[in-house]
Parts: C-alpha cells; sequence; structure tokens
C-alpha cells in the first residue's frame, strides 16, 4: 500500500446529525461516538511501505531519544484505554467508541514498532503493562495528556516539514497517526464534558478535584522532563513531547514562531470536524496567552 493509498481513507471532515442537542444529552454523547467510529481509517500498519532514507536522514532518525518512550506511551495508552471500555461495557455506544480508541492507540504502537525495525532503531525490552488500579484516572491521564502531546506534536510536525528536518514522505506516513492523535482528543473532551454532566451530583466534586489532579499530576510530571533533558540524562518518563521537541528544534529557530505554528496546526486539524464538538482549549489558550507577552515572531521557516 502507497502513502497516498493510505492517508486517502482517512477522512479530514465530519458532519453529524444536525439535529440540535444540549451537551451531556445523549444525541451529544451519539454525536461524539459516531465522529470517532465514522471517520476510522482502516489502514493495516504491516503493509505501509517506509520509504528509504539517506543515511544521513537515517542517522537523524536513528538519533531521536524518543522510540523507546513513545513505543511504552502507546503500549500504556492501549491497555488503561481498553480497561476504561470494559469499565463502560453497559453503554453500547460509549463501549464501541472506546473499543475502537483502544484499537487505534494499539495500532499506533504496531506503526512506531514497524518503524523502529524498517530503520534498524535498536529498542530497550519493554515493560509489563499492568492493569491500572483506579481505571477512570488511568483513561483521564491518558486523554489529558494526549491533549497536551498532541497539541505540540502537531506543531512539530508541521515544522518538521517545513524545515524539511524528514523528508516528504516519511511525514505523509505519519500523517494518519497525526489524524488519529485529533480524533481521539475531540472524542475525550466531549466524554469529560458529557460524563460531567450525567454523573451523580454527589460524585461531582470529587470528579473535579480528580481533573485538577491530573493536571496537577501532568503538569509536575512535564517539569520533570524537562529537567531530565536539560541535564542530559536519558529521559524516564510516558510522555515525549519535550525530548522530540529538544532533538528536532535548532538553537536558532524561533520559539514564538514555533508556538504560533502549533496553535494554527491545532486549528486547522481541528476545523474539518462538527463545529457543536467541543475542543481541547487549554494548551491553545495558554499558548495564546504567553504569546501576548512575547516579541512578535521571526518566520524562519515560513521563508524556507
Amino acid at each position: 500500500m502507497s502513502v497516498a493509498d493510505t492517508i486517502a481513507e482517512g477522512p479530514t471532515t465530519w458532519m453529524g446529525d444536525p439535529a440540535p442537542f444540549r451537551i451531556g444529552s445523549e444525541a451529544h454523547k451519539r454525536l461524539f461516538c459516531q465522529m470517532l467510529l465514522e471517520t476510522h481509517n482502516p489502514y493495516k500498519p504491516a503493509v505501509i511501505d517506509w520509504p528509504k532514507l539517506t543515511e544521513e536522514m537515517r542517522e537523524r532518525l536513528i538519533n531521536l531519544p524518543i522510540w523507546d518512550i513513545a513505543v511504552q506511551t502507546e503500549g500504556k495508552a492501549s491497555m488503561r484505554v481498553k480497561a476504561y471500555a470494559q469499565m463502560v461495557a453497559s453503554d453500547p455506544w460509549l463501549k464501541k467508541a472506546v473499543d475502537m480508541n483502544a484499537f487505534e492507540e494499539g495500532r499506533h504502537k504496531h506503526v512506531l514498532s514497524n518503524l523502529v525495525a524498517a530503520y534498524g532503531i535498536k529498542l530497550e525490552p519493554e515493560p509489563q503493562y499492568l492493569q491500572p488500579k483506579d481505571t477512570e484516572w488511568a483513561f483521564m491521564v491518558t486523554g489529558f495528556s494526549e491533549c497536551i502531546d498532541s497539541f505540540f506534536a502537531f506543531g512539530l510536525f508541521e515544522f518538521a516539514r517545513r524545515s524539511a528536518f524528514f523528508p516528504d514522505e516519511l511525514i505523509e506516513t505519519f500523517e494518519p497517526v497525526m489524524r488519529e492523535e485529533c480524533r481521539h482528543i475531540l472524542f475525550f473532551v466531549n466524554w469529560v464534558a458529557w460524563w460531567r454532566r450525567n454523573m451523580p451530583w454527589w460524585r461531582r466534586p470529587w470528579f473535579e478535584l480528580k481533573v485538577l489532579a491530573v493536571w496537577i499530576f501532568l503538569g509536575l510530571e512535564r517539569v520533570g522532563m524537562g529537567q531530565t533533558v536539560a541535564d542530559g540524562a536519558k529521559p524516564q518518563d510516558n510522555n515525549f513531547t519535550v525530548t522530540g521537541a529538544s532533538a528536532i528544534t535548532a538553537d536558532d529557530i524561533d520559539i514564538a514562531e514555533l508556538m504560533d505554528v502549533c496553535v494554527a496546526e491545532n486549528d486547522r486539524r481541528m476545523a474539518g470536524y462538527d463545529p457543536r464538538l467541543i475542543r481541547p482549549m487549554f494548551m491553545p489558550r495558554m499558548v495564546r496567552l504567553a504569546r501576548r507577552f512575547m516579541r512578535p515572531a521571526k518566520p524562519k521557516l515560513s521563508a524556507a
């Protein structure tokens, strides 16, 4: 299967039933579940034709310190989402959509495993993926983590394309994965809004505390990750955004422009889906706020 054929199977736009609905309703749940199910791309990792790379490009790929973390992240995500699918087994719509989410997370792991095999990248032995003790917590950590990581991944993906860090053929090969991440976080933030409206009133304060705890946990995790990268040590974390960014971005790249690219790419990828679906807003708002206190970007990539 060619890269073009693989990408063509994944729709980039989707509109649901135009009938009005309220957030938290059964119609809302069906809308975000249908979005995930009906935009599924049936590509098979085993038939992806990995492009040939020059020796320089291959060395650049091999030297990225992200592959162990990337494979393990997808392995953990698949296991955690599968566990949540079992937790909601009594809800056919939600169960089917969460199962699809878990399947696609597992497929990301296969894509990465095939990539490292194709280019001779050596990985450390994978750890045992344990079932989560708190299934809902694990699902929320995975979902909110993807909201953070995907926001920056969209920008870095476009950054790598514009700067020719990798050849276009390799970047196109990963395009289906980027589209799936966009769908996953759309599904997740709408699930959060739906579940918040439908849980028993006495559970809501605990749920809000749990959401806050997840954000604090992820914030501390990424602070630790940044310090690890700064110290030059090998990262031991389930997130590889910081590591990938530090490897891809050069010292002379304008950070303000990179932030602008992340915002623009996030908006572009979200724009194709039903506008009534809730969008992940935390990271775009934080970056837009930060940009208000920064100098204008020097568009080096745009001129490249």
